[in-house]
């Protein structure tokens, strides 16, 4: 299937002046075959919107491994959070960073040949709005996702004991708790607006540094599949280090970069995990939207081929 879709890209073009990009972020159609050879347009709103991918079964089978792959790498990073700080070592940011980075890159290899993998609205809106995938593929890849990390928070609720989930919110984004202080309880964490910014900042990083390489088809066919995905790892499990190290908030547990996962466990565990949850989906659509308008402006120019 992946390879199909390689296939076909040789003759597709995108909207950034006539360069080509990888579609890493995308899946393959069964009638991608009759259509080769043939340009396209994405600029178009049918092309836009891709209103037939909502009644595509092979969108929706696809979704299936969003939601699946979703899940597991809500469950396993939120039992990495957990574990790592449990074990009491005296680098828990720096294993569960190492710990992420290897997870993330095996989630995006078992997942892309069937849905592209991208296991995240903030890719899954990357690939939407520099018209790699129609705005319908995005909404049903989101729900898809959204409904993973419910179901990764609730196999994780389904093996912790209560202490743990109390403790660690089940692993969930928070950017401040409620503890004992000397005069009764205190709210402690980080600001909104400076977890904002760590958002903004964080995820363009990401989307710069690493998904770029997987959009690109100059960088994403000479690397490989799987060199490309380790990058997307390495570099995710280099931003959850420094954003919680950088901060050594307690209470903040650390930029999100993935709404998808901070929802699965604010819908289970409810309570103050809901308190600024929306930063942890403005700051990645910002960022979101400033990576498509670097794709645009950028000069072609400038890019090696």
């Amino acid at each position: 299937m992946a390879d199909n879709a390689s296939r076909v890209v040789e003759d597709e073009e995108n909207g950034y002046g006539g360069r080509k990009v990888q579609p890493f972020a995308s899946t393959p159609r069964p009638d991608m075959d009759k259509t080769e050879g043939k340009k396209h347009h994405p600029t178009t709103l049918s092309r836009i919107l891709g209103f037939e991918d909502l009644s595509s079964l092979h969108v929706w089978r696809a979704s299936l491994a969003e939601a699946l792959g979703t899940a597991s790498l809500v469950f396993a990073m939120d039992t990495i959070v957990i574990s790592s700080y449990e074990t009491e070592t005296k680098t828990p940011n720096l294993i569960m960073s190492a710990l992420i980075a290897i997870t993330v890159t095996i989630l995006l290899n078992a997942t892309f040949p069937i849905s592209g993998g991208h296991i995240n609205p903030v890719i899954t809106l990357s690939a939407a709005f520099t018209g790699l995938v129609s705005l319908s593929r995005a909404a049903i890849y989101i729900l898809a996702q959204c409904l993973g990390g419910i179901l990764g928070a609730l196999a994780l609720k389904a093996v912790v004991n209560s202490t743990i989930e109390k403790t660690f919110s089940l692993g969930g984004c928070t950017l401040s708790i409620v503890a004992p202080g000397p005069h009764g309880p205190i709210v402690i964490g980080l600001g909104t607006a400076q977890a904002l910014w760590l958002e903004i900042i964080c995820t363009f990083v990401f989307l710069f540094s690493s998904i770029w390489v997987a959009f690109d088809k100059r960088q994403a066919k000479p690397l490989g599949r799987v060199i490309v995905c380790s990058i997307i790892g390495l570099v995710v499990g280099l931003l959850v280090f420094i954003s919680t190290t950088v901060t050594a908030t307690r209470g903040y547990a650390g930029v999100g970069m993935n709404p998808a996962r901070c929802f699965g466990p604010a819908i289970i565990r409810g309570g103050h995990l809901w308190n600024g949850h929306w930063v942890f989906w403005v700051g990645p659509i910002i960022a979101s939207i400033a990576f498509a308008v670097y794709t645009k402006i950028v000069p072609s120019a400038e890019v090696h081929a």
